[in-house]
């Protein structure tokens, strides 16, 4: 099986330092949801793991973050894009919980869902705290620069063979040469 894991804040839709609180302001970034539509016509399973700490901040409910994830749905499928499964982290960071990255939780999760070792599974995010928490399960850490990727790019720490892309589009033609 072909699996990739994607974040979803600055890397399928432009994110928000006031966060993404209704379907409104969930806006697709151009040419990401082509790219997973190409992802998914190349055999990929496509997952999401995406802090949401807006919920227990109360920002917004479950009902509001359904419906931002239909709008997402909804405008993959008319591009004939899927998403296999998205796994959100609800915590806030002082909840020391495993699910919300740097830690891996939700990528065990996606793990034991699939079936699969995530040993050399692409992981493409636009934080420091995305690339961690798939490396640490031996995922291959893909840094694109919307989003937080430019300020992620000028920190030193990224994980050893980190590769980095202007967007998701470019990284998804890089990905589907390399399994060709």
């Amino acid at each position: 099986m072909k699996l990739i894991i994607l974040d979803r804040d600055g890397v399928i839709n432009f994110d928000s330092v006031h966060f993404i609180k209704n379907p409104n302001e969930w806006i697709p970034i151009p040419g990401s949801l082509e790219a997973i539509a190409l992802l998914n016509q190349n055999g990929y399973r496509v997952t999401v793991a995406t802090n949401q700490s807006g919920i227990s901040r109360g920002l917004y409910d479950m009902a509001t973050l359904n419906a931002i994830h239909d709008k997402m749905y909804r405008a993959l499928g008319q591009l004939g894009g899927r998403i296999d499964a998205v796994f959100y982290c609800p915590h806030a960071n002082e909840d020391n919980c495993s699910c919300r990255k740097p830690n891996s939780g939700m990528f065990e999760d996606i793990g034991r869902r699939f079936g699969i070792n995530l040993l050399g599974v692409p992981c493409v995010g636009d934080s420091l705290r995305d690339l961690v928490a798939g490396v640490n399960v031996g995922c291959k850490p893909i840094l694109v620069k919307t989003g937080k990727g430019l300020e992620t790019l000028q920190n030193d720490n990224l994980p050893e063979g980190t590769l980095v892309y202007a967007d998701l589009a470019e990284a998804v033609k890089y990905i589907i040469q390399e399994t060709h």
